[in-house]
């Protein structure tokens, strides 16, 4: 059960607006070491209903580094070779690549999957499957819309699916749960 789980923050729709990220490594389903940082959108920017949901305005962000000042020196090697994780995953892989694009980085192989679709498969009776919704059903308190709690819930989420199914292992998990691993490349 090993992954990091990732959850990004945006300063509006475009997916290149990162403003937060939150990473957490698990170690045979454990949380481990986490980073965090705010990230300076290209545009400074933030709609005021993003706001609104994150907590995050052009203040906080105006002196924080931008996606480009961290990605080589500490967001990849966090992550190194493990898959990632995270909830609604195509919004998350989407802003990663936007970002990347933006900036003119390559956009490394990465191994990932969605915890929405896991949730929704390991748990196909509960009536909502959104982050905030499970960590409620499961007794998980954290601050939904910070890119780190949302990236460890997302992460205890996984480990939760594990525990259901009795999967030892994240590949046995994904395949017993039917969801796929996809590819960012």
């Amino acid at each position: 059960m090993n992954f990091v789980a990732m959850d990004f923050e945006t300063a509006k729709y475009s997916r290149e607006s990162a403003c937060a990220i939150g990473l957490v490594r698990f170690l045979d389903g454990k949380a481990g070491e986490s980073f965090y940082s705010l990230i300076r959108p290209p545009i400074l920017y933030i709609r005021p209903d993003f706001t609104e949901i994150h907590g995050l305005t052009v203040d906080d962000v105006r002196d924080a580094p931008t996606f480009a000042d961290l990605w080589d020196r500490t967001i990849l090697p966090f992550i190194g070779n493990f898959p990632l994780a995270a909830h609604n995953a195509p919004f998350d892989m989407g802003v990663l690549r936007a970002v990347l694009e933006w900036y003119e980085l390559s956009v490394p192989r990465l191994n990932y999957f969605c915890t929405l679709v896991l949730s929704r498969n390991v748990w196909p009776s509960l009536k909502s499957h959104s982050l905030p919704r499970l960590g409620e059903h499961f007794g998980i308190n954290y601050e939904a819309h910070n890119a780190l709690d949302d990236a460890r819930t997302c992460g205890d989420i996984t480990c939760l699916a594990a525990q259901k199914i009795g999967s030892p292992n994240l590949k046995e998990l994904l395949h017993t749960a039917r969801v796929r691993m996809n590819v960012l490349s």
